[in-house]
This record gives C-alpha cells, structure tokens and sequence, in this order.
C-alpha cells in the first residue's frame, strides 16, 4: 500500500510552530510504511509550554466567552472544510479504517461545535436563601471559575476526537491546556494545534507536545498543572492518583463492555449485527467496544449462529479500502498479545466459532469464543482487540450480576423493549452509562460518559469536562441590592 510522506509536523509551544532536536517517524500499522514526522518536545520547550500556560491563565479565565465560543468555531469550521484530508491523517497514523475515520472527524466537528454553544451559555444560578429564617435578606450567586491550566493525555485509539475531548472544553473554559498526544499518533493532534494557531486565542493557552511515555510522569507532577485528565489503561490512571492525590484528577481508563441479550428481544438481526460491528470496530481497540456478550439461555443457540455469521461477514484487511470494516491493531506487538490471550483461553478450554487464525503483522482475524473459562483474560481483562465472547445466562437477573461480575464499569447494552427490566438495569448496573437496545458503544459527545470502579473517575461530554474544569464559588448578597 503506498502512502504519501507528508512534511515534518511541527509541536505547538505555547501557540507557535517549532521543532525539537529529535525527530521520528510515524508508521501506518497496516504495513509498517512511514507516513509523516514529527519531532519530541525538548526539555526546554516543555518548560516553556508550562511556564506559557501558567502566565496565561489569568488572561485565559478572563476572555469573553464569545472569543472563546468563535476560537471553537473556527476551528469546527476550518476541520469539516478539511474533513476527508483529515480523515485520511487518522487512517495513515492508527490504521483505522476510512470509513471509521471519517466518522471520528464528524464527531470532532460536533464536539468543537459543542463546545462553542456552551461557551455560550456557561453562566451561573442564583438560589434563594429565605429557606430558613437566619438567612432572611440574602441571596447566592453560583458560578464556576477556571481551575487552571489543564494537562491532557490522549491515547492512540481515537487520535482526533479524544484530543478534541481534552482541548474543546478547557478552552470554552477559560483554561489553557498543554496536550500530550499518544506517541503513536501525534500527527492529528498537531493538526489541531495548528487549526487553533490561526485563532486569537492568548498564545500560551494552547501548546501539543509530543513526549515519550516515559518523561510523562513530569507533566504529570508539575504542581504549575493543577488538572490532569488521562484516557488510557487503568493501570496508567491507577498510579497519576497515586502520585499527585492533591490535584483535580479526571480519569477515563476503559473497561470490558458487556452487551445483555433477552430471550424475548424481537429483532435478533439487529442486535447479531449491532454486536458483531462494535465488538470489531476500531479493531476493538475501544473501551467501549463490545467484549462480553451474556445470552438468556432460551435464546442462545440462536443469537450465538446469528452473531458468528456476521462476524465472519465483516470485511477486513486495507484501512483505505471504503469497505473495509476492521483494520489492523495499532501494532504488531499489541495483536501478538490478543492472539496469546486467545490461545490462553482456547489452552483452558474455549471453543472457537470463527477466527483465531494466525495474525499477518498487525492483524488478527475478528474472533469469536465460547465456553471460556471464568478466570480467562478475554473475559476478567480488557482485550482491546478484535474479540468476542460469548455465554449463556440463566435469565435477566443472572445477566446483570455477569455484567457487574468485573472490576471494570464503564458501560452495558441491553438489548430489551421491558421498560421495567430497562429501569432496573439502570438501577442496578455498576457502570456510567446504560444503552437500551443497542451496544455499549454508543456514545454522543455532549453526554456525560465516564466510568466507575477501575473504569475512572470523573465524566467527560463538554459540559460535564467544564465542569471538572472549573470549580464551583458562591456569592452570598444581599437581597436588596
């Protein structure tokens, strides 16, 4: 597959293009070829992106919310003008199929655009006090204020949307961001850094840095950087709150998303192709891509054929092919891991019903098993990989104690039409967001999403990252004034 090598990217510090000392490449997964450069921070502009963010966080707080809402504008303008380019960035740098690519750039605009409204609207309440008879004559004014400046990490798997996550909502703010992009996918974010350059935004509020992995955990400390939010692995999320108790932590750390099926569930196509795309999508390198699949016994022979045939269905293979379904992981060394994993289970026991083969490079064939065992890693662990398993539950009940039979909680699909079992559900699964008749895939960017258990801690959706952004102060008045 040819690609073409585009120019040497440049970081952004504090707003303005420059490059480090050491450069890298960054390799398409599917086939190892380079498609762009980029350089690492060095220590000293690393230095002067914090030291930018803090000088400007006074004036970033300040600014009126329409230059901020037109900031974020631009910027969701200037990227559906460049939409399919941008898409095939997304492809060249993670693998990801085209067709999933341009949907992370739809989802990119919309966030910015979101953003941008509720930079608008971002105001106050006023509460009465005269509840009680000491507070007679008074009034509250609540508002929200900037924390501060804000370090965001992002992982791999969404390289455009999830930086958008990070920088769209402290910037609607008034908080200036120093963003560390996955190393294996720098080039997106850098692209945002520099749609973002071309807006009046204070110079130091905005600054990208690649850094390798290993010298993050500076950023992490720098007392200057007072909110951190982090999406990646649990154990990575585990230790920032280890190290830095006393700052403002939001933490997004994945999971093994589980979908319920219910033996009375009408259309069982829906449901077969519903969790067959979504446990595959992205490769299943999403956190919320469909892993555990729980069956009521009376409809699992059934749904267990339904679902296999439409994994075996899907087409795979070139990310740049518009058909083309699953690509490849993002590595060779993270599909070696999902292929031990599955020879583990299979090792213990597990019956394969398509995949399982061999993998070419970075690609595994998008796999379902059964009959595996409880403490197997493909079903205890988040795979982050192209796989499925499946098992039969008694009823509903025995559904929702397997969903919550995990130390991850991020979300659950159930595939019901009983609003009484869709309330329950609600009620009594320990994850942050329940999807009723679909996958736990599903996610829209202005909702509050997040997790609980090892699945983080604080939500992100715009207004709710704001919130976490920013701290809550009340004013007591005088009702007379």
């Amino acid at each position: 597959m040819s690609q073409r090598l585009r120019p040497v990217s440049p970081i952004w510090v504090a707003g303005r293009p420059q490059h480090g000392e050491e450069e890298f490449f960054v390799s398409h997964p599917y086939d190892d070829s380079p498609v762009g450069a980029t350089s690492w921070a060095t220590a000293g502009q690393v230095e002067a992106a914090v030291a930018a963010a803090t000088g400007a966080a006074a004036e970033s707080a300040a600014l009126p919310a329409h230059v901020r809402a037109e900031a974020l504008e631009h910027v969701r303008r200037r990227l559906d003008e460049e939409a399919e380019t941008t898409a095939e960035l997304i492809t060249a740098e993670s693998g990801k199929p085209i067709a999933w690519a341009r949907v992370e750039v739809d989802r990119a605009v919309s966030t910015f655009r979101w953003a941008a409204e509720e930079a608008r609207r971002f105001t106050g309440d006023v509460q009465r006090l005269d509840t009680d008879p000491n507070a007679e004559g008074r009034m509250a004014l609540v508002r929200r204020f900037a924390r501060g400046p804000v370090l965001g990490i992002t992982p791999f798997n969404f390289p455009l949307n999830l930086v958008a996550h990070k920088m769209a909502p402290a910037i609607a703010a008034g908080c200036p961001v120093v963003l560390k992009p996955a190393p294996a996918t720098p080039l997106s974010a850098l692209h945002l850094g520099a749609l973002l350059s071309e807006t009046e935004l204070p110079a130091g509020m905005v600054s990208v840095l690649p850094v390798p992995n290993e010298r993050a955990g500076q950023l992490v400390e720098d007392p200057r950087l007072p909110v951190v939010s982090f999406t990646g692995s649990a154990r990575v999320g585990a230790r920032i709150r280890r190290v830095v108790p006393e700052k403002h932590v939001v933490l997004e750390l994945g999971g093994n998303a589980a979908a319920l099926v219910t033996a009375d569930y009408p259309d069982r196509d829906w449901a077969a192709e519903r969790i067959a795309m979504f446990g595959n999508y992205q490769a299943g390198q999403s956190c919320i891509a469909v892993q555990r699949v729980f069956i009521e016994a009376g409809a699992y022979a059934d749904m267990a054929r339904r679902i296999t045939d439409r994994v075996r269905a899907l087409v795979s293979g070139d990310p740049t092919d518009p058909a083309c379904k699953v690509g490849p992981m993002i590595s060779a060394e993270a599909a070696e891991r999902v292929e031990s994993w599955i020879g583990e289970a299979v090792e213990g026991g597990a019956k394969v019903l398509c995949g399982g083969g061999p993998r070419k490079g970075a690609s595994l064939e998008p796999t379902v098993l059964t009959d595996v065992r409880a403490d197997a890693r493909v079903l205890r662990e988040e795979v982050f990989g192209p796989v499925l398993v499946l098992r039969s539950v008694r009823d509903f009940e025995a559904g929702l104690d397997a969903i919550n039979d995990s130390r991850y909680g991020l979300q659950a699909g159930v595939f019901t039409e009983s609003l009484p079992q869709a309330m329950r559900a609600h009620r009594e699964l320990e994850v942050g967001g329940v999807v009723i008749g679909d996958v736990p895939s599903f996610r829209a960017d202005q909702m509050p999403y997040g997790g609980v258990k090892a699945s983080g801690v604080g939500r992100e959706g715009v207004r709710s990252t704001m919130d976490d952004y920013t701290v809550e102060r009340v004013l007591i008045l005088p009702d007379t004034l």
